[in-house]
């Protein structure tokens, strides 16, 4: 029989290795960020002459359009919603799109509030979430499905997260083979003792709202459709939407220099500009 001790130490030294430089960068990217994680608390009105665009998008429903770079999306909700689901593509390359993985993965945080950045799988930054007065987005769970709805409601009928992302990638010439996982807003999603992910006893009060700010041209869809996990009737409600001319970052705006990771992000996003 051969001898594979040596071998198993040698792969448990490369795991400690890995480990230990693992807990490094995790400790460095914990000691060096800045904390945005409180909601602002204080909803701010857009001055009328900065507004460019100003829909409504029912509920169940879904909506597509093209965010400039310097615009900000904002994304209200007058009454208490189970989540709006988003995605991200660069405009010029749709190619290049939102990450959920990255998006988390980069900023050490599975939690996405004011201050925190949505990454293209190019490493660059699609939208920066400048203001936010829920503070609760899910980039784990997804959006939801027929599957899903079947489940919790037992209705075949009801308008899902994925079937509005195929209708609405079509629109602009992609397929559903372009829908990577999303990113839902006001999801209050958490972890029980038993290490499950479930809905937290949490909802948007009125008007709260979500401004994402492009970094480069963007095209977003949304979908108007309650989380997978989210709880009770299929109920979902209407949300606004304002576009609009945001102010250009100041050289200490808290998103792009909120940590080492984030400088390089729009370092690779600003150099498409060049």
């Amino acid at each position: 029989m051969a001898d594979t001790s040596q071998t198993s130490d040698g792969n448990h030294d490369r795991y400690a290795a890995q480990r230990a430089r693992y807990e490094e960068l995790y400790a460095r990217g914990k000691a060096r960020r800045r904390d945005f994680s409180e909601a602002t608390g204080n909803a701010k009105e857009i001055p009328t002459d900065l507004v460019l665009k100003r829909e409504t998008l029912p509920g169940g429903w879904g909506w597509s359009g093209i965010v400039k770079h310097g615009q900000t999306l904002r994304i209200v909700a007058p009454a208490a919603t189970q989540g709006v689901s988003v995605l991200l593509y660069r405009a010029a390359d749709p190619t290049e799109r939102f990450n959920a993985g990255d998006t988390v993965k980069i900023q050490w945080s599975a939690s996405l509030y004011r201050g925190k950045l949505l990454y293209s799988d190019m490493g660059r930054v699609l939208a920066s979430i400048t203001d936010d007065t829920f503070g609760r987005h899910d980039a784990i769970v997804g959006g939801s499905t027929a599957a899903t709805n079947v489940q919790k409601y037992s209705d075949t009928t009801l308008r899902n997260t994925r079937d509005n992302f195929i209708l609405l990638a079509a629109k602009h010439g992609l397929s559903k083979a372009d829908i990577p996982p999303c990113l839902t807003l006001f999801a209050p999603v958490g972890v029980d003792a038993a290490g499950q992910l479930v809905w937290q006893d949490e909802k948007p009060a009125a008007g709260d709202y979500v401004d994402l700010r492009a970094e480069m041209d963007i095209l977003v869809f949304l979908s108007n459709c309650p989380h997978p996990l989210g709880t009770g009737a299929y109920a979902p409600e209407p949300v606004d939407l304002t576009l609009w001319k945001s102010p250009s970052p100041a050289a200490d705006d808290f998103c792009r220099t909120s940590s080492e990771e984030a400088t390089r992000g729009f370092d690779n996003t600003d150099a498409i500009f060049e």
